[in-house]
């Protein structure tokens, strides 16, 4: 067993990739073990959302859908990923879903989300923590994934290849032209 420590809880699961597919497939251990993952993957997946979304409300819905998602498509889990990359998939195409809805961001509606950031009570930045976040905003969704992953996260490129379903030296791409267009949104201040 590998033992996960959160605050609250210590949370077992398999070491073994191929036993936590076993058992999240058998009806007689599946709501146990579906249990144990989502404490076990909910504060790493929840961040993950936060970082793209900013809000606390609109990071938790996804979460939900996330796992409800999950929940509904073990059957469908071919076993060919792991299952924590499978968890961030379904959580990464959850909130590029949300994020491609269309609306249009004015200069009034990113001042309202900094300002919101800035009173959100999980925030603790400071105020080049919420210009950093301004940038991450203004990039595309899917450039945005790969920069919260990759500087965030510190996602190996291999691991957001399997996750995205993109190639290494795409990703690679997409996050450089992130930096740049992030170093540029810092630029403009000077």
């Amino acid at each position: 067993m590998h033992y996960i420590t959160k605050q609250r809880y210590i949370v077992a699961l398999p070491t073994d990739e191929d036993i936590l597919i076993q058992q999240l497939r058998d009806p007689k251990t599946r709501h146990t073990t579906f249990s144990e993952v989502v404490k076990a993957y909910s504060e790493p997946l929840y961040w993950h959302i936060r970082r793209m979304v900013l809000s606390h409300d609109d990071a938790d819905d996804l979460l939900q859908n996330t796992f409800m998602k999950a929940w509904t498509g073990i059957d469908g889990f071919l076993g060919n990923a792991k299952v924590v990359t499978w968890l961030y998939r379904i959580a990464t195409n959850e909130t590029i879903t949300f994020l491609n809805r269309p609306t249009t961001l004015s200069t009034d509606d990113m001042e309202a989300c900094s300002a919101a950031l800035e009173a959100d009570p999980w925030f603790d930045g400071d105020a080049l923590q919420v210009r950093l976040q301004a940038a991450i905003q203004t990039l595309p969704p899917k450039q945005r994934v790969v920069f919260n992953m990759k500087y965030f996260d510190d996602m190996r490129y291999e691991d957001m290849s399997a996750i995205l379903g993109t190639s290494v030296g795409a990703l690679k791409a997409s996050y450089h032209l992130a930096v740049k267009k992030v170093a540029s949104f810092f630029e403009d201040d000077i």
